[in-house]
């Protein structure tokens, strides 16, 4: 899709006024946020029956949606948005191993869903902030480089803590 028109979401440019893709935007947005909240909450969650199965299962379902929504959004931007379908396609399918993992213990299961899940999330970040980093406040005065490394930066050192301390890793 090429056009000039642009529509601004707070302070954001959303590169077009079409109706439907506002609308497929609107809805990925509310996804994304969805994965991020119920993430947070499943790595935070004690993992046992509950809270941490509940909001791992949403984030999920909510990160098929933000794939599919992606996907969409790519394909009609490809030139200028490719990169976050591959980003998108890389955090989709670490959550589907992690997700696999777990659900069919294979051998190790809990370090391979760990580093799943918790690539997916980080893999979820990057792509948020590589697509809206310039639009945010302090980020904006980063290098764009700094869209990359940065949730990399803090999310890879987490993955490696809780691969090293995780109490059903040690057993």
């Amino acid at each position: 899709m090429t056009t000039e028109a642009t529509t601004i979401v707070a302070g954001i440019e959303i590169p077009s006024t079409n109706p439907v893709f506002l609308t497929v935007v609107g809805v990925h947005v509310l996804l994304g946020l969805a994965c991020v909240v119920t993430g947070a909450i499943a790595m935070l969650s004690e993992k046992r029956a509950g809270r941490h199965p509940r909001n791992g299962t949403i984030y999920f379902w909510c990160l098929a949606g933000v794939f599919l929504t992606a996907t969409g959004l790519a394909a009609v931007r490809w030139a200028e948005d490719y990169h976050l379908f591959i980003l998108g396609t890389l955090s989709f399918a670490a959550a589907c191993f992690g997700r696999e993992a777990r659900r069919r213990r294979w051998r190790h299961w809990v370090r391979l869903h760990i580093t799943g899940m918790g690539s997916s999330y980080v893999l979820l970040l990057i792509a948020f902030y590589v697509d809206n980093g310039k639009s945010l406040p302090l980020w904006r005065d980063l290098p764009p480089v700094a869209y990359w490394l940065l949730p990399a930066a803090v999310g890879i050192p987490l993955i490696v803590r809780a691969l090293l301390w995780h109490p059903l890793v040690r057993q």
